[in-house]
């Protein structure tokens, strides 16, 4: 019970952003930077300690939070981060935002697939990859991006519990594999 009460709350939380979020006409860039905000909490430990701290005061919370995106987000995302940070709720944060993305995607009729490569793509990059996954998965698919340092060259990308390795590691794994049989 208590795990679909949490889900429950979390899904709540994501329709609340959600909601603000396309209300004030900034859903595709808030949607961006939240999901990239979320991935960086993942990404570095010292982060999400800070934010999910106990003993430290929202207002220092949504202080680092500001501090760390200043210009490079909208004061929208930061608004919304800091809301979820001081509704008590900065352990959930990654997840409410997961659930944003989900809900955001379910509106325009699309799945998600989280593509992590070495360097930032571009928007033509991000096209294609959509374009690709889409044919190959028969669904219509959104790109989410996240620089991930130790890919080394090319892309992976996640949709749901599929996995799309096209990496130069797997591509030298395999080489490897292939020569290993001959």
């Amino acid at each position: 019970m208590a795990d679909r009460d949490r889900a429950a709350r979390v899904r709540g939380y994501a329709q609340a952003l959600f909601a603000v979020a396309e209300a004030e006409g900034s859903l595709d860039a808030v949607e961006d930077e939240l999901f990239a905000f979320a991935k960086a909490v993942q990404r570095e430990a010292r982060l999400r300690d800070a934010l999910t701290d106990p003993a430290l005061p929202a207002e220092r919370k949504r202080a680092v939070v500001q501090d760390l995106l200043g210009e490079r987000a909208s004061p929208h995302t930061t608004n919304l981060i800091g809301f979820v940070i001081e509704q008590g709720r900065a352990r959930e944060l990654e997840k409410i935002i997961e659930s944003l993305v989900d809900v955001a995607a379910e509106r325009r009729q699309h799945k998600v697939a989280e593509v992590r490569s070495a360097s930032p793509l571009s928007e033509r990059q991000r096209r294609a990859l959509e374009q690709a996954l889409s044919r190959a998965t028969g669904l219509s698919v959104e790109v989410k991006s996240v620089v991930d340092t130790s890919v080394i060259g090319g892309v992976v990308a996640v949709i749901g519990d599929e996995v799309f390795d096209g990496t130069v590691r797997t591509r030298l794994q395999q080489v490897r594999e292939l020569l290993g049989s001959m």
